[in-house]
């Protein structure tokens, strides 16, 4: 299957399936690709699918077509190509199809298909049960959401309040899921979190033995409420969980059910006797989720609410078997190389070492993401797509997901300290500042030329 995707123009951000054998490009209404900008002719390209490779043609227009940045009148397009129509262009990509699929795998792809055509749908039921409860924080929902369909954990910040422990525990309601909450103190411990070993008496046999008491991190959402009041020892008692799914106790190792979330709640203000989380242990957690102030209007709807001893509750939308398969579509959402660039290129201009960083990194930034923020990122911005029902992800995703994805990986020095900048502000100005790949981008190639280009008035 091949599509495209559109970098410059009207269409930026967008993704078309060549579904038809001839694609018209131009200002005719009747194109397929209907062009707003004058700079177009009104027939002035066409892209035609021809002995099974798709080429481009120019219709003869008043000021041509570019192939990765050189005039053509036809040539044949490779994955990566970059097309320019007047001021439109795409990148060009073919997705390689392998041999047939086995029944089984044909249908439960179908299944997977009927399940994101009707994820927007299901999104919306999800923020309106959810609305039930939680008024407003809109945006904190739909990060929570994103993380969970890319199997992601979150820490949320917030002052006291805010409804962060609420908003968790009504997620986990909607989505059916097994939810445990463990409010951390300076004297919990890891087997407080995880487990321990009980010695009993085997009352068949009267021997003496050992038997393991599950802790709450065994459910599907567990709720790590104040994360930031317990010492790293039991802080990193979470990691493990985190990343294998899976715990130790002694000298066993005991699998978690999936899915397999840990939502964690952090004060931002009050820092006396907490112990702040390693950058470490940070970087574990995908999303760094800001719940903020309710507008006027929210407030005035939460204090009717919440004081009129009423409290609705919320119907489940999804299963754990709906997660589980949401999950798994995420990982197979294709992604274009021009995303791919576009994340490696602002993960990238968050270092100061990097030769291509702007002058903004350099002056304010001390250390910049690692590789696992451009995971992040592309994640995200899959479950992003499945979210609204598409498959396929824009660099238009890649920015909605950069603030939670990027806040808490990268580090200020004292001259960005000095002026008030948090790690939010530069992050809002290096999407600014980072514009998407262009031709410089993708290797040129040459014009088909001589017997290999297609005659314009060559029939299919």
């Amino acid at each position: 299957m091949a599509y495209i995707e559109f970098t410059e123009g009207s269409y930026a951000g967008q993704r078309r399936d060549l579904s038809s054998e001839s694609i018209t490009i131009g200002r005719d209404p009747d194109a397929h690709i209907l062009l707003d900008d004058l700079s177009a002719s009104t027939k002035h390209a066409e892209l035609r699918f021809h002995e099974g490779q798709w080429w481009i043609l120019d219709l003869g227009s008043a000021n041509g077509t570019e192939l990765n940045e050189e005039p053509i009148e036809s040539a044949a397009l490779e994955s990566g190509d970059l097309v320019t129509v007047g001021l439109t262009s795409f990148i060009f990509q073919e997705q390689v199809i392998s041999a047939a699929p086995t029944e089984a795998t044909l249908n439960t792809n179908l299944d997977e298909l009927a399940l994101v055509e009707k994820m927007k749908v299901l999104t919306e039921r999800i923020r309106a049960e959810v609305g039930k409860v939680i008024v407003g924080q809109k945006d904190v929902l739909d990060q929570i959401l994103m993380c969970i369909l890319a199997n992601g954990h979150a820490l949320l910040i917030g002052l006291p309040g805010m409804a962060k422990t609420l908003t968790v525990k009504t997620i986990s309601e909607v989505l059916n899921l097994n939810f445990k909450r463990v409010q951390f103190t300076p004297d919990l411990m890891p087997g407080d979190i995880i487990g321990t070993d009980v010695l009993e008496t085997n009352k068949s046999t009267g021997e003496k033995e050992f038997r393991f008491i599950k802790g709450p991190i065994f459910c599907n959402l567990l709720l790590a409420d104040e994360i930031n009041r317990t010492p790293p020892k039991t802080q990193a008692a979470l990691l493990e969980a985190m990343q294998e799914k899976m715990v130790t106790a002694g000298n066993t190792s005991y699998k978690l059910a999936e899915p397999f979330f840990v939502l964690a709640t952090q004060n931002p203000v009050e820092q006396e006797g907490t112990y702040p989380l390693p950058e470490a242990q940070l970087d574990h957690f995908m999303f760094n989720i800001w719940v903020d102030y309710p507008l006027p209007e929210e407030e005035e709807e939460i204090l009717r609410a919440t004081t009129a001893g009423v409290r609705v509750q919320p119907q489940p939308v999804l299963t754990q078997e709906d997660v589980l398969q949401l999950q798994a579509v995420v990982r197979k959402v294709p992604v274009s190389d021009h995303v791919i660039k576009y994340v490696t290129k602002l993960v990238g201009s968050t270092r100061p070492g990097n030769p291509h960083a702007p002058e903004l990194t350099k002056t304010y930034i001390s250390t910049g993401a690692g590789p696992r923020a451009g995971q992040c990122l592309i994640l995200a911005a899959k479950a992003t797509a499945i979210l609204e029902g598409r498959l396929h992800v824009s660099c238009a995703d890649i920015r909605r997901a950069a603030p939670p994805v990027l806040r808490h990986r990268i580090m200020t020095n004292f001259a960005a300290d000095s002026e008030g900048l948090s790690t939010l502000d530069i992050v809002k100005k290096l999407l600014v500042e980072v514009k998407e790949p262009g031709a410089e981008a993708y290797p040129a190639s040459k014009p088909a030329t001589g017997k290999t280009a297609i005659k314009l008035n060559q029939k299919k």
